[in-house]
């Protein structure tokens, strides 16, 4: 009788997930495994197996060849009947087998060496020792100064594009604008012209027009892979600015505040982060209305 020699100190969670495998949801498999494991018996044939599971010797010998070819039990003839033999390892982890057998979500959370799995938090605390940020709007900046004297009054109108927005933007500060948008950009637009208070500062921004059509602006709608908001903050600016047609969600707020720590740290600059939601996007667009429309008009005769 061939003997297999089972490495179970090294290689514990393979075979276990090898045995779970090799009886995966079948009920037949499942039957067969646990009256060849069950007791103190070593060795049972097929026909005592058969006996046992209420199957034919046909079906006991098919799910005992499968296993026998998988070194999970150890096959042989004996008196002219198929024998099978246990092996200790499996003998041993027969229960935690038996409880991944079938259960794919169990098994694909079981840690192997080809596998190795990392329980990943669900949020990052960042130490904010000396870091110098800080939350502003759009009231807070001299370039928009107009935007105080109005109200908010609803979101910006999805007649407004994203393109429109951001021209209307460039022709504010007074930036000659025209870059075009590609998906591994660090930012929509990037000006050296926006005065905070009195001096120019580098300032980043990330748009997010109509074509988002989702009520609330959330961190995986920004880039293809939902990384924007780190990718905005590698722009050599102070200032970053999220803005959205509609609400832009918590989140959002926190990724910016933590990149901002970030940067201030590794910086040494003080930095400025704020979203432009729906409201304060209309706000801005009403403050400066002949920005926006001739932009707007440009864009629809050259359509």
């Amino acid at each position: 009788m061939p003997h297999f020699v089972s490495d179970s100190l090294s290689n514990t969670h393979e075979q276990i997930e090898q045995a779970a495998k090799a009886i995966g949801r079948s009920v037949e498999k499942r039957k067969v495994f646990e009256t060849i494991y069950h007791g103190k018996k070593r060795v049972k044939s097929a026909e005592e197996i058969s006996e046992k599971t209420g199957l034919s010797q046909k079906r006991v010998t098919m799910a005992g060849r499968h296993f026998a070819s998988r070194h999970i039990v150890e096959a042989d003839r004996q008196d002219g009947k198929t024998i099978y033999k246990k092996i200790d390892f499996f003998h041993t982890h027969k229960a935690a087998i038996l409880t991944y057998a079938g259960n794919s979500k169990k098994l694909k959370d079981l840690p192997t060496k080809r596998k190795v799995i990392v329980a990943l938090p669900r949020s990052v605390s960042v130490p904010s020792a000396g870091a110098k940020v800080r939350r502003i709007t759009v009231d807070d900046v001299a370039s928009f100064t107009k935007v105080r004297k109005v109200k908010p009054s609803g979101h910006l109108p999805a007649t407004v594009s994203e393109a429109t927005f951001k021209q209307g933007v460039e022709k504010i500060v007074r930036e000659a604008g025209g870059k075009k948008d590609w998906g591994g950009e660090r930012n929509d637009f990037h000006t050296t012209r926006l005065k905070l208070k009195t001096t120019r500062v580098g300032a980043a921004f990330a748009f997010k027009g109509p074509g988002k059509k989702a009520k609330t602006l959330t961190p995986g709608m920004m880039g293809k892979n939902g990384d924007q908001i780190q990718r905005l903050f590698q722009t050599d600016a102070e200032v970053f600015f999220v803005q959205y047609w509609r609400d832009i969600g918590e989140a959002v707020l926190e990724q910016m505040r933590t990149f901002a720590i970030v940067k201030s740290i590794a910086d040494g600059n003080r930095v400025y982060y704020g979203v432009i939601d729906g409201a304060d996007s209309n706000r801005l667009f009403q403050a400066y209305q002949s920005s926006f429309i001739a932009t707007h008009v440009k864009r629809k005769r050259g359509a």
